[in-house]
């Protein structure tokens, strides 16, 4: 970290307020999918995971992928020409009924990868149809983001 940078984050408090600036919350997550893999997006998105399509500008459209929404939840999936899967980085969402979401992923034909951690969370993982990992935070146990 440079010199100036550094020496500020030594006085500075966790949550940036010395800044005068605060991170709020994320304003949606991206993932990368390989070109023509909208309609395996819709369907793992959409019909699994039930968020809804939402429509990209037009400017945007263009290049493929799609956007999607959901209550507090908001994820564009674009295409990406050299696209390799995000194996360990992922987005982790808070899931009102995360046991109903285990029995609709595996009706689905989809592998629950069940948490092995020690953490008093109730959590698990699913790939998306290109090998994205995602995590699946049950609501009641949304410990990381609390606070």
């Amino acid at each position: 970290m440079a010199g100036p940078l550094r020496a500020a984050r030594a006085g500075a408090s966790r949550e940036g307020d010395d800044f005068g600036v605060r991170l709020l919350a994320i304003d949606h997550v991206q993932l990368g999918m390989p070109a023509d893999g909208e309609e395996a997006a819709r369907y793992f998105y959409v019909d699994v995971l039930g968020l809804r399509e939402v429509p990209k500008p037009p400017s945007l459209a263009e290049r493929g992928g799609i956007w999607l929404a959901g209550p507090n939840v908001a994820v564009h999936v674009g295409v990406e020409p050299d696209f390799r899967p995000a194996t360990q980085a992922h987005p982790a969402f808070v899931v009102d009924g995360l046991t109903a979401l285990r029995e609709r992923l595996g009706t689905a034909g989809l592998t629950v990868i069940e948490d092995d951690s020690s953490l008093q969370v109730e959590r698990c993982y699913v790939h998306d149809p290109f090998g994205n990992r995602i995590e699946l935070v049950d609501a009641g146990d949304a410990g990381f983001s609390s606070g």
